[in-house]
């Protein structure tokens, strides 16, 4: 039995982890729950799974735990064995840090946290000798595809990426999307901001960053190609010219019990992926020119330092403006590489880094005067 903490419980990722933990009741129990501002959705999970410990970040009046030290706190119960983060933003970088410094196992949904500060948490990852599993549909397909492999013996990452609502169209055509476009995806179903991050494709350039901290590879050997159907979700390519790629549903139940199962694999009930059900699997490249953002993102970073951060902060900003109507889509892009323009790169210390989250959205919020066209 391995007693579970979900940071972001009432999220999309949250709440598809609780479904998984209810699928294997005699492996997997909830002994924590945290969640942004959604009270009442928190309190019915924790009398659901009869959870005595919740938190929230912000704090509703209402007597639970608030505030970043107490989610840290929910991230370091002494009978906690994972913790699993999916929250939003660069607040999820301190609670993933205490809970390392604790010895817990990371099950890693948030790519903030990796993207802001992977200089900084996969060493100490690797310090305390504790295990990071990743959640994200991509980065769980390659650690699945690595197991048994050397480093060494490894020559290129392939993400793949569905291309979003809006593959094929050219950036000029981008010029009038609407929120509602933009969340209409395809194969995915998914929670706002990280479906606005599919459309513009700055998901891609955020999973690239992630993939080289996470797998200690050069930007240079990670490459992302257009896969609308969502069936491969991601590949690697060995130095002997074979490519391993793990196959299956669009469905985020499936990393999510890995990650927590892992190393085991147990019938979880899910829908099983028929090969005859897609026979047209087809591949693409990456129109960098209408979807300029993972090039963006691969160039913040290799700058490093607090760069990533500060570009991670402003793209959430500036994705959460459109979705509110404030900012257009090609807003999002023209905002994000303004306010990282403008930032000065500093060492990624805890400190530096969250000043830098709020310096960005700040930046952000100053360049919304009229909604930008």
């Amino acid at each position: 039995m391995l007693n579970v903490v979900v940071l972001g419980s009432t999220g999309s990722i949250g709440a598809q982890t609780l479904d998984i933990v209810e699928r294997f009741p005699d492996r997997l129990r909830v002994v924590g729950l945290a969640a942004g501002r959604n009270a009442v959705q928190l309190k019915e999970q924790a009398a659901r799974f009869v959870v005595k410990h919740t938190a929230l970040m912000h704090d509703a009046g209402n007597g639970i735990p608030s505030g970043l030290e107490a989610i840290c706190e929910l991230a370091t119960l002494p009978e906690a064995d994972i913790v699993v983060v999916s929250v939003a933003g660069v607040i999820g970088l301190k609670p993933t840090l205490a809970a390392i410094e604790a010895g817990k196992r990371i099950a890693l949904a948030s790519k903030e946290v990796l993207v802001a500060a992977g200089e900084v948490v996969m060493p100490l990852v690797r310090k305390k000798g504790t295990i990071l599993t990743p959640i994200d549909s991509e980065h769980s397909a390659i650690f699945q595809c690595l197991q048994g492999y050397r480093a060494d013996q490894v020559d290129k990452l392939i993400l793949t990426a569905s291309g979003g609502p809006f593959r094929g169209r050219s950036r000029r055509e981008l010029s009038e999307i609407t929120p509602e476009q933009a969340l209409n995806h395809p194969t995915w179903r998914m929670g706002g901001k990280i479906t606005v991050d599919s459309a513009t494709m700055m998901n891609k350039g955020l999973e690239t960053i992630e993939a080289r901290w996470l797998f200690d590879v050069d930007f240079d050997h990670v490459r992302t190609v257009v896969h609308p159907q969502s069936v491969v979700h991601s590949m690697v390519q060995f130095k002997d010219g074979s490519v391993l790629g793990q196959l299956g549903w669009p469905d985020m139940r499936l990393p999510i019990a890995y990650s927590l199962l892992y190393p085991d694999r147990i019938e979880n009930g899910l829908r099983e992926w028929d090969p005859v059900m897609t026979p047209n699997l087809t591949f693409e490249e990456v129109d960098h020119e209408a979807f300029p953002s993972i090039r963006f993102a691969m160039e913040c970073g290799k700058e490093g330092g607090t760069v990533p951060c500060a570009m991670n902060a402003a793209n959430e900003e500036a994705a959460n403006a459109f979705l509110q109507g404030k900012l257009s889509f090609l807003g999002i892009y023209d905002a994000t590489v303004e306010a990282v323009q403008a930032h000065k790169k500093k060492d990624p210390t805890l400190e530096n880094l969250l000043a830098t989250d709020a310096e960005a959205r700040q930046r952000i919020r100053d360049h919304i005067v009229v909604p930008q066209r």
